[in-house]
């Protein structure tokens, strides 16, 4: 072990700030579904518009992260890291406030572009960090993102006790936490040169970064469904809303631990075997959750959570493990990108919910997962620059 693996699990200490980072960054990123209750009676919403809303709001934390990734593989990675949580959860606190769907929609997008920025340097930093520990250092970095998606709906209950037009008071928190884990942020220096990726330099990866691409795109699309629309199928169903928030903060707690559990599978049993067998067993999990009662679906969703997001960390360093250089892009193209195209399927979902009923559309949605086995069964066993163990090569720089 080098002395830059002397922190916890062997892993650099930096990586912790960075997920702790994540940890409040995602909190917040999470507060548009668990609020959807109390959203939808003050602004008179359409489950429709909700998830036109939630598509809106993922985009903008998703699909700019492309821009964002090019961005820190060119210029300055820190700026990016330290700003964008704090335009997060400022903007974030302010959703209580919004008196229409457009202005609910601002304030979505705005507090979804300062996450975007800070997910791709912040995964190509634990990259580079990681050396030949990558599939553990992804798993506790996005694992720290997992936990705070759990972690969020407890602004739920609280918004019901002291009323929407409060919730800038939920910024408190956030900046306290962030005024800790950004003095901490490692310094990095500007990329060089012959390591800035272009679209040119990916193109010999092209074949399995599309299958990889599209399988996340498909994951997310199922986890997205259930996790916009939960709260409400709950609600419907007896539950209050700190009860149904507390069904989906399980759901994304055990998310989050088969995202810490995965990347460890995977440096041992191999990524491609990790992403297609969890996707195939989480399905009947998934299926049989919408039939259940509410805690029923409440036990089953918290099991293929669990089982579809052990492919998160899995997902990004088996794509950074298929190119030379430009971690941030890679990052971005699999996580913000592959993500945002997942959420174009919400208003789907919506509408569909319309006018079928919420429990048979995510009952349809559950066997997408099916799609996404398909394709990750074509991707190759391992990526041309795979690290197995030693000391890793400085591949990379941000």
């Amino acid at each position: 072990m080098n002395d830059r693996d002397s922190g916890w699990l062997g892993l650099n200490p930096s990586i912790w700030k960075v997920a702790s980072t994540h940890v409040v960054v995602d909190m917040y990123n999470n507060i548009y579904a668990p609020m959807l209750p109390l959203l939808i009676p003050a602004l008179n919403l359409k489950l429709a518009t909700a998830g036109v809303l939630a598509m809106c709001f993922q985009m903008a934390g998703s699909v700019s992260q492309l821009g964002f990734g090019a961005m820190a593989d060119r210029w300055k990675p820190r700026v990016l890291l330290v700003a964008g949580p704090v335009v997060t959860v400022v903007a974030l606190s302010l959703i209580g406030l919004a008196q229409s769907p457009f202005w609910l929609g601002v304030v979505l997008v705005i507090g979804g572009l300062g996450g975007a920025a800070f997910h791709p340097p912040a995964a190509a930093l634990v990259y580079k960090l990681a050396d030949h520990r990558k599939g553990l250092a992804m798993s506790a970095h996005l694992s720290g993102g997992s936990l705070g998606f759990a972690a969020a709906p407890v602004f739920a209950p609280f918004m019901a006790y002291v009323g929407l037009g409060y919730s800038p008071i939920i910024m408190i928190p956030g900046l306290l936490a962030l005024a800790w884990t950004l003095q901490h942020m490692p310094r990095m220096d500007a990329p060089h040169q012959h390591e800035r990726s272009t679209w040119a330099s990916l193109r010999p990866a092209a074949v399995p970064l599309a299958l990889l691409y599209f399988t996340i795109v498909l994951r997310t699309a199922t986890t997205y469904g259930f996790m916009t629309f939960t709260p409400t199928l709950l609600t419907q169903q007896g539950f209050t809303i700190g009860q149904a928030s507390g069904a989906v903060g399980l759901y994304l707690f055990t998310s989050g631990i088969g995202g810490f559990l995965g990347g460890p599978l995977a440096d041992r049993m191999g990524s491609k075997k990790v992403i297609l067998w969890s996707l195939i067993i989480a399905v009947p999990f998934m299926a049989m959750a919408p039939r259940l009662s509410p805690v029923g679906f409440t036990v089953m969703l918290a099991i293929g959570g669990l089982l579809l997001q052990s492919t998160l960390p899995i997902s990004v360093t088996f794509a950074q493990s298929f190119v030379r250089g430009g971690a941030a892009t890679v990052s971005s193209l699999m996580m913000g990108f592959a993500w945002g195209m997942g959420s174009l399927t919400v208003p789907l979902v919506g509408m569909g919910a319309d006018r079928f009923g919420i429990e048979p559309t995510l009952g349809v949605v559950a066997l997408v997962p099916l799609l996404a086995a398909a394709l990750a069964w074509r991707l190759p066993e391992r990526g041309m620059y795979h690290v197995d163990s030693g000391p890793a090569e400085k591949r990379i720089t941000i």
